[in-house]
Order: C-alpha cells, then sequence, then structure tokens
C-alpha cells in the first residue's frame, strides 16, 4: 500500500502515506481507524464529521494579493486575509500533519473537459475524506496518476486540528484558507468533507471566468435528442433530485462550466442530500447508494444497519457522496452541447411565487443576479429552518468575482445561443412556511416534463401583477390552481402583504446591484 511517494516538497516528512487506493482499501481503513465508521445494509460505508455537519461559510478566507485582489469580489462572502496569517495557518496544518503515523492523499482532476482540466491534490488525515475526495475528484487512470506530476492546486486538510482564533483575521476555531497565488488551500477546524469539495470549486470560479468560460453552481442533464438542460439552485431547492431523472442522461449534480464546446461538469461525483430519500421518491439517487459510496451523518439501526433517513437527531444535513457513474443513466464523459432550457430553481418560503413562470432575458438576468431562496435546514451551521435569502448567481458562497461578471457570461451565452429560461419554486403553496406546505415533488416533476417536452412554452400565460411573470394558466399533470399561488391561499390579504413583503425585499436586495446593470433589467423586478 505505501510506495515511495511523499509529500517532502510541502514540509510533511510523514513516511506512511496511502495514495490513490481503491474503496475497499479505503473502506478497511475507515473500520480500522475512524471511530464511529460502520457498513450499511445497502453496502455504504457511515461516517460522522465531527462537530461540524455543515459548510462555515463565515469562516472562509482569500489571501488578498497584489495580483489577484483587484479581481475578487470582497465583502462578506469573500474576506480577505493577509498572507502572514496565511502562512501562519499553513504552517499550523502542516505541523499537525506532522504529528501522525499516516496520511492519505487523493490525486485527481476538476474539469471534464481536457482543455480546461486542473489538476487536485488532497492532502487529509481521515480515510472517510480520501474516500470521499475519491468520489467527488474525476477520477485518473492508471496511465494518468503515474504521470500525474505536480499539482494545479493541493488541499491541505488538517480539520481535526483548530485554528488559533487570536491568530489575526480569525474569529473562530476554523478556517478555510485560500491563497491564488501559492495555490493552496488551508483547512482547520471542521471535519466537514464538503468543504473541501466547495474549495475546489471556488477555485474553479476564479479561474475559469478569467478565460471567458462561466463556472455555475448548478446541475446538468440531456435528452435523447441531445437537448441540454441547466438547474440553478442552492443546497436543497433540487438540483440533484430534479436532475437525476430516469429518462434523460445526468451530467452533472451541481458543479458545471459553459465553454465555446458546451457544458461540462466539474466533478466526478454526487453529493446529494439523503433527509427522507426513500426509492419512491428519488429512486436513481436511492440506487447510488451502494458499496463505494460515504454516507454522512445517518442514523442507523444497530442490529440490521438499515439507515433510517428521516432521523435528523444528529443533523438535517445528511449527505451522500458516490462517483457520477453510480446513478444508471449518467452520461460519461460528463459534457453536452449548449443548453436548451435553463432552470432557475427557487425555494420560496413566503409561498407567494408560481411554481413555474417563463422569464423574458432581462427577468432572466435579475433573477439570477438576485439569487432569491430559502436557505434550508441543516445546509449551514445554526440554519434550523428556512430563512429567506438572497445568493447572488444562485451561489455568492462560492463566487469569487463580482456576480456581474458572471451574468455577463450567462446573458452572452443564452444570447448566442437562444436557450428559454424558466423560474421553478419548489417552495411553499397555500401559505408561507409554518402554514403552507412544500410544494409535491410530483408537480414539479411534471412541471420539468413539460418544459422538457416542449408543452409548457405552447401553453396560455397570465403576468403575475406583482413580480410581472409570465404564469402558465395550465400544465399537463398539474393542477391548475396551484400555478397561480393566490388561489392557494386561504385569506387573499395576506397573501397581498406576503407577495408585497417578498417583492420590497427583491427591491432591496437589488440595490447593491444597478450598478452596472441596464435599466431593462432593473426594471424586470418587481413592480412595488
Amino acid at each position: 500500500m505505501f510506495n515511495e511517494f511523499n509529500l517532502k516538497q510541502y514540509g510533511i516528512d510523514v513516511t506512511e502515506i496511502v495514495r490513490n487506493v481503491t474503496p475497499p482499501v479505503l473502506y478497511e481503513e475507515a473500520l480500522t481507524y475512524e471511530e464511529e465508521a460502520a457498513i450499511a445494509d445497502s453496502g455504504a460505508v457511515m461516517v460522522r464529521s465531527g462537530a461540524k455537519t455543515g459548510r462555515s461559510p463565515n469562516d472562509k478566507r482569500i489571501v488578498e494579493h497584489d495580483d489577484s485582489k483587484d479581481n475578487i469580489w470582497w465583502g462578506a462572502v469573500n474576506v480577505a486575509v493577509n498572507e502572514l496569517t496565511f502562512q501562519i495557518n499553513r504552517e499550523r496544518a502542516i505541523d499537525y500533519l506532522n504529528t501522525l503515523k499516516r496520511l492519505y492523499v487523493v490525486d485527481g482532476f476538476a474539469g471534464w473537459d481536457p482543455a480546461e482540466q486542473i489538476k487536485v491534490r488532497i492532502v487529509c488525515t481521515r480515510p472517510y475524506h480520501a474516500l470521499f475526495m475519491y468520489n467527488m475528484l474525476i477520477r485518473p487512470t492508471v496511465e494518468q496518476l503515474e504521470n500525474f506530476g505536480e499539482p494545479d492546486y493541493v488541499v491541505f486538510n488538517a480539520g481535526q486540528f483548530p485554528a488559533n482564533r487570536y491568530t489575526t483575521g480569525m474569529t473562530s476555531k476554523t478556517s478555510i484558507d485560500l491563497s491564488f497565488e501559492q495555490q493552496e488551500i488551508v483547512i482547520l477546524g471542521t471535519e466537514y468533507a464538503g468543504e473541501m469539495k466547495k474549495g475546489v470549486f471556488t477555485v474553479m470560479n476564479y479561474i475559469m471566468p478569467k478565460k471567458g468560460v462561466l463556472s455555475m453552481h448548478c446541475s446538468a442533464n440531456e435528452g435523447d435528442d441531445g437537448d441540454v438542460s441547466l438547474f440553478f439552485g442552492l443546497s436543497g431547492t433540487g438540483k440533484t433530485t430534479l436532475s437525476a431523472d430516469p429518462r434523460r442522461q445526468l451530467i452533472g449534480d451541481d458543479e458545471h462550466c459553459w465553454n465555446d464546446d458546451g457544458i461540462f461538469n466539474i466533478e466526478g461525483g454526487c453529493y446529494a442530500k439523503a433527509i427522507d430519500l426513500s426509492a419512491e421518491s428519488e429512486p436513481e439517487i436511492y440506487r447510488a447508494i451502494r458499496f463505494g459510496t460515504v454516507l454522512e451523518n445517518v442514523v442507523y439501526d444497530d442490529y440490521t444497519h438499515a439507515v433510517d433517513y428521516s432521523d435528523t437527531s444528529i443533523t438535517q444535513n445528511t449527505r451522500a457522496s458516490y462517483p457520477i457513474e453510480f446513478i444508471d443513466n449518467a452520461k460519461i464523459p460528463c459534457v453536452g452541447g449548449h443548453p436548451k432550457n435553463i432552470i432557475l430553481l427557487t425555494c420560496d418560503a413566503f409561498g407567494v411565487l408560481p411554481p413555474v413562470s417563463k422569464l423574458t432575458p432581462e427577468q432572466a438576468m435579475y433573477h439570477f443576479i438576485s439569487g432569491y431562496t430559502a436557505k434550508v435546514a441543516g445546509t449551514e451551521m445554526g440554519v434550523t429552518e428556512p430563512q429567506a435569502t438572497f445568493s447572488a448567481c444562485f451561489g455568492a458562497a462560492f463566487m469569487v468575482w463580482h456576480p456581474s461578471k458572471y451574468a455577463e457570461l450567462l446573458a452572452e451565452k443564452i444570447e448566442e445561443h437562444d436557450a428559454d429560461v424558466w423560474l421553478v419554486n419548489t417552495g411553499w403553496t397555500g401559505g408561507a412556511h409554518g402554514v403552507g406546505s412544500r410544494i409535491s415533488l410530483k408537480y414539479t416533476r411534471a412541471i420539468i416534463d413539460a418544459i422538457h417536452d416542449g408543452s409548457l412554452a405552447k401553453a396560455d400565460y397570465v403576468e403575475d401583477p406583482i413580480f410581472g411573470l409570465a404564469v402558465p394558466t395550465s400544465c399537463p399533470n398539474v393542477p391548475d390552481e396551484i400555478l397561480t399561488p393566490k388561489n392557494t391561499w386561504a385569506d387573499k390579504d395576506a397573501f397581498d402583504k406576503q407577495a408585497h413583503k417578498l417583492a420590497a425585499l427583491f427591491n432591496k436586495n437589488f440595490e447593491a446591484y444597478k450598478e452596472g446593470s441596464s435599466e431593462a433589467i432593473i426594471n424586470a423586478g418587481p413592480r412595488v
């Protein structure tokens, strides 16, 4: 298992390096060295991520350097840290890694298009983290691994060791630090595996737009005729669920790029929410949970090892990580042509947006820049119930450039390839959160089907008086009354108040983006 491979170039002198081994070996390592690892009745390995069961966005830092600082959208999302603090945290991580007898290395690729692909190296302390990134990166062939050479970016995951909160720029014992110049990511104080995945995504969100390639927080699939659909949205809005369609090939569930040749997936795997998972509601994902899959923070029966996906006593953010080929109809290589349909997913906790509406090009930009949704419980630390939020580009937490950079690239590509854009609400109907209920997944799937078969584009439309959206009056296999949200509310006055409240929040949020936006885009917002 050990060879002559070493990490001395990083100041790491550990001699037992487990590099790019197979899942069976990592299973053995996990059962030997992970305190709470177990094998589910499905064959998946079950692990715990420790105290942090979601991302820690407030602890992400980017080094402010003369070579890149003018390109970065500084603020609440991208918090600057000086080079000295990065080096202190890096040394803290390296010192900790050097105290261990054994480390794990995963070398892989990000980006399925060979012209845009980068090489990534993960250095970590837990077999679980190694298997997770074995799944999430694009796995090299034996020949590619032999000729891998030096990576473009390295992730040092020393998450079992805390940051020193008295270090300049630190606000807690958790820190995720990224240096574009040193091409390294340092993780301290969190063992949540998703930080590695999103760290790589953040890197791609910087280097791809610099090359004129649009990086996107979206899922993608392809129909029999080669028609590609993109699904934008934050975690919990339905990207993974809705893109896993048995009648269409899955290109990817979370992170993609759009270049002159079309769409390509950034990742080699999927990271699905497992809460309330069932064979009936999400059969493709359910079948993907087998030997080689990592199940995070799930509760299981001590005797049978059957997973109780409804049990959220550890966290509501239970997750499954598996190679994309575990989805029966995955498209390998994970590339596709230019999209025909772009679907913006929102989880409206106010319960006032229609289940589906067709957007004009100006509305598409307005809603893409706004990125309205709700933070779904468990996705981030401290979020225990849905909260209305705006996340630019439906993924502000991972954007590096100003949102206008991504919006301009998207607008250019929509116009060039004549794509239709839709706003689909997977949130509440019949009332706001706490009164109404989530829109039935069955109806949302029917809406997506109608978009794909072209029938929804031919429907009659009415204009929403507040949001100005084109709302269809009918959709196959969806009750007409739910297409107009006000019809589902018992208290019509309460609906109007909620609709005006949300409209005001939209307008307030967009104030930050007016500069640089055309009058047509500004006027595509709600009318209050």
